[in-house]
C-alpha cells in the first residue's frame, strides 16, 4: 500500500493510492479520524487493514504541487550519520565504529515537490539523498531480527544540510534543522510491498546522477538502526528515521557544488519513489544579523 498526504481545501489529508488515482482515507472507510497518517499509525494494524481495503476504489488525480510530506509531523527525525563507507571516506574519516546520530525537528520537514527553500543565513547548501523509515509499531529494545515488525513503511528524503552551520561547532543541529529543510516523500510505502535491503539510491543534480549507491551498502542497515535506537529510546507510531547518506555529497567535491536558486534536486530510491525539488533563496533581510558562522 502506498499512502500520500494531499493538500485540500480542507487542509493535509491522507490518501491513499487506489486503483486508480488516490483515495481520501477518511472519506474511503467513513472514519473521520484517519484523515491523518498520525492517526493511522497510532491505531496500527487495524487502520491499516481497513485502508487496505480502499485500495481497490478509484480515486482522483493528484498533481506534484498538491503533495504534503508524507510524514506531515513526525514525533521525532532520528537521523544516521556518516553511514557509508565511501560517505566516510569522501570526508575524510574512517568508517565509523559506532553509529552517528543526531535529532531533526518536525519543523524542518518540506514538500516533496515543494520549493526547497536555502535559508537566507546558509551558502554552502548541500544536497543528501536517504531511505527514511517510518516507524509504525515501535517499541523498546526491538531485536534485528524482529525489527521490521515496528515498520510501516518507508520514504524518499533529502536531508539537505546547512554546511557552515553544522561545522561552526561541535554540534550538528543548527546545520540540520533549518525550517523546511527535509523533502519527505512522495509515499509511505508500507513494509509489506517494498523490500528496501538492496535498492538502487541515486540523486540527480539538474539531471546529473551525484549520487548513486545500493542501501546494501548501509553501515548500520535498517533492521540494526531500528535495534540501535530503540536501545536508548522507546520507538514510537510516527518517528522518522533518516538512513544516512552514500558518496557523492557536494561538499566533497573539488571544487565544492553548493546547491543555488534555480537548481532542481531530485532523489530516486527503487521501489519506493522520487522527490523533486527547485531550490529558491529565503527571502529574509538579515543584513545585520548577528549569528553567521566564521568563513573557513
Amino acid at each position: 500500500m502506498r499512502l500520500a498526504t494531499v493538500l485540500t481545501e480542507e487542509g493535509p489529508r491522507l490518501h491513499l493510492r487506489g486503483r486508480s488515482g488516490y483515495v481520501d482515507a477518511a472519506r474511503a472507510t467513513g472514519e473521520p479520524r484517519y484523515a491523518s497518517l498520525e492517526q493511522v499509525l497510532q491505531e496500527g494494524p487495524a487502520a491499516l487493514d481497513l485502508l487496505r481495503r480502499a485500495a481497490s476504489q478509484d480515486g482522483v488525480e493528484v498533481e506534484e504541487a498538491d503533495f504534503g510530506p508524507a510524514v506531515p509531523s513526525p514525533r521525532r527525525v532520528l537521523c544516521l550519520g556518516i553511514n557509508y563507507l565511501e560517505h566516510a571516506l569522501e570526508g575524510g574519516r574512517e568508517a565509523p565504529s559506532w553509529p552517528e546520530c543526531f535529532l531533526r525537528s518536525s519543523s524542518s520537514v518540506a514538500p516533496p515537490y515543494g520549493d526547497l527553500v536555502r535559508p537566507a543565513l546558509v551558502e554552502r547548501f548541500d544536497y543528501e539523498g536517504e531511505l527514511g523509515i517510518v516507524i509504525g509499531a515501535g517499541g523498546r529494545y526491538i531485536p534485528a531480527d524482529r525489527a521490521l515488525e515496528a515498520v510501516a513503511g518507508f520514504v524518499v528524503l533529502n536531508d539537505a544540510s546547512a554546511r557552515e552551520w553544522q561545522r561552526a561547532g561541535t554540534q550538528w543541529t543548527p546545520g540540520k534543522n533549518f525550517d523546511g529543510t527535509m523533502p519527505v516523500g512522495p509515499e509511505v510505502v508500507t513494509a509489506d510491498e517494498v523490500d528496501v535491503a538492496d535498492v538502487q539510491l541515486t540523486t540527480r543534480l539538474n539531471g546529473e546522477v551525484m549520487q548513486s549507491a545500493r542501501t546494501s551498502q548501509m553501515i548500520v542497515d535498517v533492521r540494526s538502526a531500528i535495534e540501535y535506537f530503540s536501545s536508548f529510546t522507546r520507538l514510537l507510531p510516527g518517528d522518522l528515521i533518516a538512513t544516512g547518506t552514500p558518496g557523492g555529497v557536494g561538499s566533497a567535491r573539488t571544487p565544492p557544488v553548493w546547491l543555488q536558486p534555480g537548481d532542481v534536486i531530485e532523489v530516486s530510491i527503487e521501489r519506493v519513489g522520487t522527490i523533486r525539488n527547485r531550490v529558491l533563496a529565503e527571502t529574509a533581510d538579515v543584513g545585520g544579523w548577528r549569528w553567521r558562522p566564521p568563513r573557513p
